[in-house]
């Protein structure tokens, strides 16, 4: 079951709380999608599927030191059919090619120097 939660964050005037924030948040189990909304950007939307909304608050509250569980929801699955716009027009799919390692080609140059000269 998906769920959207939203929760009040205090950002401090930093900007670094804003990534810390994301950071924490992605990181919880089951999180599917995050963005920020309200006034000044100062709630973030969690939705993913069996969150656990007391966990995520208690996580952002050890990052940003204030976070407010504002309400959690479930969110309605809704599932599109795509329609082809022309039948007899169909998309073009290119073959996909593999490269495999480069191969590099060397050679050993020796020196063929005669060694009998004593000045070299």
């Amino acid at each position: 079951m998906k769920q959207k939660v939203v929760i009040k964050v205090s950002f401090n005037g930093e900007k670094k709380s804003r990534t810390k924030v994301m950071q924490a948040a992605v990181g919880a189990p089951g999180v599917e999608s995050i963005a920020f909304g309200g006034e000044d950007n100062d709630q973030i939307v969690v939705i993913g599927d069996s969150l656990d909304s007391v966990n995520l608050t208690r996580l952002l509250r050890k990052k940003v030191k204030f976070a407010e569980l504002l309400s959690v929801s479930s969110v309605d699955e809704k599932k599109e059919e795509k329609k082809m716009t022309e039948p007899g027009v169909q998309p073009m799919v290119w073959p996909t090619y593999q490269a495999g390692v480069p191969q590099y080609y060397y050679t050993i140059v020796r020196d063929n120097r005669d060694e009998t000269c004593s000045i070299m």
